[in-house]
């Protein structure tokens, strides 16, 4: 392969092919600054400068018309492709097809998103994009706009904001929370209250050096302050401590309804007004125009978007049970 001399490129003004490309095609100077956009004093010192560079009058006055020299005659036609093709190597996306899209894409994630999205994901990618592939990793809220920018993660979904220039982000849907415990160990006389749910032992889920967890600052908003003898990494940690010990275990609600009933797990309301962020679903700007990012991010807006809506019909049937019984 020919190597491209850089030093001598360097010197020449790559914009005066545009130039020489629209004074072939209109063998005028008036009409080529016209097209370009330019006032006339500006093309006619293009055109000296492609005369001295190449060595070459490139348009001479013949009557009362210019006419390109046999030189300019040559060039014209291999100038004017390489222009198209640099042109369309600019402008043209590149072809995405998600059958054929061999690459990893890396996903970070807080509290329950990833068992709720990932097995989903993948069957719908082993029909649709059996060569994309899924490398995930639970990221706390503090570290998640870093790894964004540095390129360890593609997409980072859960309770993050994306409200920096640098990022890109779409809201997903509201959480909310629920109350799980075993009923042989945790004995209740009526509802979970306020007064019991404060007192009674906590199983929490946190990715962070905090045992009040996930929920410090929803606690911190309403005062209180619970009694967490677990602060775990993984849901499925809290549900089994759960289930053999005599604590309440805090989760959102997606994840109390779908899993605990396995673990022999009651599912109560919480009774405090603990806020929490919504789930959003964000990305670099950078990766803002990726196709094969693109279409993997509708895919999972998709899901996430229906599993909303089961969470939403659940919680509307449960209200009705709820007035058909008082």
């Amino acid at each position: 392969m020919q190597s491209i001399d850089h030093f001598n490129l360097r010197s020449f003004d790559l914009n005066l092919l545009v130039a020489f490309d629209a004074l072939m095609s209109e063998r005028s100077v008036t009409k080529a600054a016209q097209r370009l956009k330019l006032g006339q004093p500006a093309m006619s010192h293009a055109l000296a400068s492609l005369r001295l560079l190449l060595d070459d009058e490139i348009l001479v006055r013949v009557g009362t018309v210019m006419e390109p020299t046999a030189k300019a005659i040559a060039l014209a036609p291999r100038l004017r492709e390489l222009l198209l093709q640099i042109q369309s190597t600019l402008t043209a996306d590149a072809p995405f097809d998600p059958l054929t899209e061999k690459r990893i894409v890396r996903f970070g994630f807080s509290s329950e998103l990833e068992i709720l999205l990932l097995p989903k994901l993948a069957a719908y990618l082993q029909v649709h994009a059996p060569g994309m592939r899924l490398l995930t990793r639970a990221t706390p809220r503090s570290d998640v706009h870093g790894m964004l920018d540095t390129g360890e993660l593609d997409l980072a979904i859960g309770c993050f904001d994306f409200e920096l220039e640098r990022h890109r982000g779409v809201a997903l849907f509201d959480q909310s929370l629920a109350c799980c415990f075993n009923p042989a160990l945790v004995r209740l006389n009526g509802p979970l209250t306020e007064t019991a749910y404060v007192s009674l032992p906590h199983a929490l889920m946190t990715l962070k050096d905090d045992i009040q967890g996930c929920l410090s600052e929803a606690l911190a908003r309403t005062g209180q302050a619970l009694n967490v003898v677990l602060a775990g990494s993984d849901f499925l940690t809290v549900l089994a401590a759960a289930a053999d010990a005599p604590i309440l275990a805090t989760l959102p609600s997606r994840m109390a309804r779908r899993y605990a009933p396995r673990f022999g797990l009651t599912v109560a309301d919480v009774p405090l007004d603990l806020r929490v962020p919504a789930v959003s679903m964000g990305w670099s700007a950078r990766n803002d125009r990726d196709p094969a990012l693109c279409w993997i991010r509708e895919i999972v807006q998709s899901l996430l978007l229906a599993e909303n809506a089961d969470e939403l019909s659940f919680h509307a049937r449960a209200r009705r049970i709820r007035r058909s019984r008082s």
